[in-house]
This record gives structure tokens, C-alpha cells and sequence, in this order.
């Protein structure tokens, strides 16, 4: 730990807005954990205000275990990404009070002391308690799995959300009977698949960032998301940017973010 983290940390205690044994576990706190085939950062919290997020596609649930058991240890949050149904209820088994979302296939796990949105210092919020809005626009059903990963991930950081689904151009009077819902917003998702138009239209009616998710919904001239991708990167809209194909993770918490930093700034 440097200099400067050593004086916001007692800043931060001098201010009360962090207790003593938040002080004394950060300035002790091991930097990581060496779990067998993982190497699980334990600082990710302090340096960028969330625990590390698990991306759980090709992991065994034995591993899984260990990095979850091991979080929880340090009170920690668990928040995991792409676990498959078999998985996720052998491991409700074994941590019975997480949550499983099977569309979004993530799954969470709080713990006794939780961290606000609003401090990387570690200090404790109410349960359920959100900041900030962050809107999530599907251009139609078939996009839900990943507009659910966009939600439980800015979910999980703190931010409120809200879902709006199928609303793509093809109906565009859709997009229009939900405008009032969606300029309220921090920042918005779009998540689409096929030509992918409805991101800059979207664009055209707010004042704040949207975040692009191509998705790859189609059919074969789509290419599992490149024709989206690149229609979105060739967005007209000067507040559009784009993620990867279905990354609804990314998205999210990138939405949330902004949404975070707008009501609670550093």
C-alpha cells in the first residue's frame, strides 16, 4: 500500500466515515488469495470500490466453492456471471441464502456487512438501499438474457434500475409510450440484436451516456452479433458507445458506474 492510500484511509477514519476494524483490515488485508488454480483478488474492493466479479463459464463447482467460501470470509459480496442451472443448484445447496437468476445465469451471495455505492472505504448501507438510475432497453424478448445480466449487475453495485422491453424499430410508436420512463435515467443500456438500429435512436432522445450491447439475435447475415456490433459502432448518435457481443455484464456495470459517481461523487 502507498503513501497516498495510507492517507485516505486515515482521512477517512479522522472523518467517520470509516470505523477502526474497516482500518485496521484494509491496512492488513493480504492483496490475494492462492486457491489452488485461482489466484482471487482480495483488493479489488478498496482499489476500485467492488469486490472482484466471478466469471463462472468453465469453472467446477468445487472451484466456484472455494472462491465464493473465500470472499465471504474477507465480507465480501459474491457476484458470479454465466454459471449454468446444474451448477447454480449444487451450489444453493451450499450457500442457502444466495440468489439465482436463471435468464441472466448469475448468481449472488450477500454478506453480513455490505459496502455502499457511494465509498470504496468499506463503509455499510441498508440492504436493498439504491443511487442513481440506470434504464435498460431491449429491442425485443430475445434479447432478455442479456438486458438480466445488465440489470442484476447494476443491481448488485447499487444503482436502481428499470426494464423496458421490446421496444426495437420495428414498432417504433413502442420506443415512444416510454420516453418518460427513459430520460429519467443516469445512463441507459440498449441491448439489441439484428441491425441493432434502436441504440441510436435511443441516443437521440437523451441527455446522458448509452451504452450499446450488441447481442447476437439474428438470423445468418447477422454473424452471431457482427452485423449489430458494427452498427452500433457506426452509431450517428455522438452519446452511444458500445461493449462486446452480449456482454451484459460489462454494460451494466459500466451503467452503474455512471449512475453511482452522478449522486455520490469522489
Amino acid at each position: 500500500m502507498n503513501r497516498n492510500e495510507i492517507e485516505r484511509l486515515t482521512a477517512e477514519l479522522l472523518s467517520g466515515r470509516l470505523g477502526q476494524a474497516e482500518f485496521i483490515a484494509a491496512l492488513t488485508a493480504p492483496a490475494t488469495a492462492e486457491l489452488g488454480d485461482v489466484t482471487l483478488d482480495l483488493d479489488r474492493r478498496r482499489r476500485c470500490g467492488f469486490p472482484e466479479v466471478v466469471f463462472g463459464q468453465s469453472k467446477s463447482v468445487e472451484t466456484l466453492s472455494r472462491i465464493f467460501h473465500r470472499l465471504l470470509d474477507e465480507q465480501q459480496r459474491v457476484f458470479a456471471t454465466r454459471i449454468e442451472a446444474d451448477k447454480a443448484q449444487l451450489l444453493v445447496r451450499e450457500f442457502p441464502t444466495a440468489r439465482y437468476n436463471g435468464t441472466a445465469r448469475t448468481f449472488r451471495i450477500d454478506c453480513k456487512t455490505s459496502v455502499s455505492p457511494c465509498s470504496t472505504a468499506g463503509a455499510s448501507k441498508d440492504a436493498g438501499s439504491t443511487t442513481g438510475l440506470v434504464s435498460i432497453v431491449t429491442a425485443g424478448t430475445s434479447d432478455m438474457a442479456v438486458a438480466e445480466e445488465v440489470r442484476e449487475t447494476a443491481d448488485w453495485m447499487g444503482a436502481g434500475t428499470d426494464l423496458i422491453v421490446d421496444v426495437g424499430v420495428a414498432g417504433p410508436q413502442r420506443l415512444l409510450g416510454k420516453l418518460d420512463r427513459i430520460t429519467r435515467a443516469d445512463a441507459v443500456v440498449v441491448v439489441a440484436g439484428m441491425e441493432a438500429a434502436l441504440a441510436s435512436v435511443v441516443g437521440g432522445h437523451v441527455a446522458c451516456p448509452v451504452i450499446a450491447v450488441p447481442t447476437s439475435v439474428g438470423y445468418g447475415a447477422s454473424l452471431g452479433g457482427i452485423a449489430a456490433l458494427l452498427g452500433m459502432l457506426n452509431s450517428c448518435a455522438a452519446n452511444v458507445c458500445v461493449v462486446n457481443i452480449d456482454a451484459g455484464f460489462k454494460a451494466g456495470y459500466i451503467a452503474a458506474m455512471i449512475a453511482l459517481h452522478k449522486h455520490c461523487p469522489a
